[in-house]
């Protein structure tokens, strides 16, 4: 799949205010300074859609993107960023969890993790959260190019296999770079085929 086109459509602060059509939804989400919006302006080949920062946790609000006017890329608030107040990350989180729980139109989400660090607590609990929620995910690796294609790939395996304590059938995974746009084809072809089942 190419992306032709992808606009800014909305920021909603519940998932009650999101769009009101029936577009598929893919959610993209991680720890705060994963690379999400680096990642998202690299599928779409366009530079400034998604706001990257030099802050972490910039993202408040639920962010949809419509792509080829066919389905919308959403970004997330990232989870873990420390330096919000316990108040602010409760509202996130609940906003977080009423998006992935209620929004009908979610076909998938997206899980981002640095390629470069060990399995981290929080990501666990949010990838065994949206197992024992039902919830259909992918995780996608970013950063690989700060490892280089082998260690990457290497690393990216030795973390899946981490969750074999737990999970009898891994989901799958994709590893990626913003700067080489490494796994942007395999990525956009996986959302084209989920699309295509859809519409079969």
């Amino acid at each position: 799949m190419e992306i032709k086109n992808a606009l800014f459509t909305l920021s909603s602060p519940t998932v009650s205010k999101c769009p009101t059509d029936n577009k598929p939804e893919y959610a993209f989400i991680g720890r705060s300074n994963v690379g999400k919006s680096s990642l998202i302006n690299m599928l779409c080949n366009h530079k400034g859609l998604a706001k990257t920062s030099a802050t972490p946790g910039k993202t408040l609000l639920i962010n949809h993107f419509l792509i080829n006017g066919e389905w919308y890329l959403v970004d997330l608030p990232g989870y873990g960023y420390a330096k919000r107040s316990k108040t602010m990350q409760e509202k996130l989180s609940r906003m977080i969890t009423s998006y992935i729980l209620q929004r009908q139109q979610l076909v998938n989400v997206f899980v981002l993790i640095d390629v470069r660090h060990d399995p981290q607590a929080i990501d666990r609990q949010f990838i065994d959260w949206l197992g024992e929620s039902s919830i259909p995910f992918t995780i996608i690796f970013t950063k690989a190019d700060k490892l280089g294609p082998v260690k990457g790939r290497q690393q990216a395996a030795k973390w899946m296999e981490s969750l074999k304590d737990r999970w009898e059938e891994l989901p799958p995974y994709f590893v990626t770079s913003s700067v080489t746009k490494g796994g942007r084809d395999e990525v956009l072809d996986y959302i084209d085929k989920i699309n295509k089942e859809i519409k079969d």
